[in-house]
């Protein structure tokens, strides 16, 4: 298991951001990498954080992995260990419709219609 652990900040503009804690303060930055497509993403960086065992990670969505569909990206442990800290997902286009979010919210409209018609049914019949 790692000692390195990956909190979200904020995504916006083009730019995931987020902290990495590591438990034992070694004063040097930690090996990251992240994958997109199992390729390795340029424009990830990683600086000085508030405390010493924080360090900041910013990691630029690259244009042509904002498309259509589901696009994943893994943050990992850089060198031989590659182990998966955390990962998430860009969601565009047609595949939104298949998307479990959606299959809920629809769920939740026509529970909602339901109820009304059952309340109305209760009124008019008693």
């Amino acid at each position: 298991m790692s000692d390195l652990t990956v909190t979200k900040i904020r995504f916006r503009n083009g730019t995931w951001e987020g902290v990495i804690q590591h438990a034992a303060d070694t004063g040097l930055p930690p090996d990251i990498q992240v994958l997109y497509q199992d390729q390795p993403l340029e424009g990830v960086a990683v600086s000085e954080g508030n405390a010493a065992s924080e360090w900041n990670l910013r990691i630029t969505i690259p244009p042509q992995a904002i498309s259509d569909g589901v696009q994943t990206f893994v943050i990992a442990e850089g060198g031989s260990g590659g182990q998966r800290l955390d990962s998430f997902s860009l969601v565009a286009g047609e595949a939104a419709v298949d998307d479990m979010r959606a299959e809920i919210e629809l769920l939740r409209a026509e529970l909602d219609m339901l109820k009304r018609a059952f309340r109305r049914h209760c009124l008019e019949t008693s």
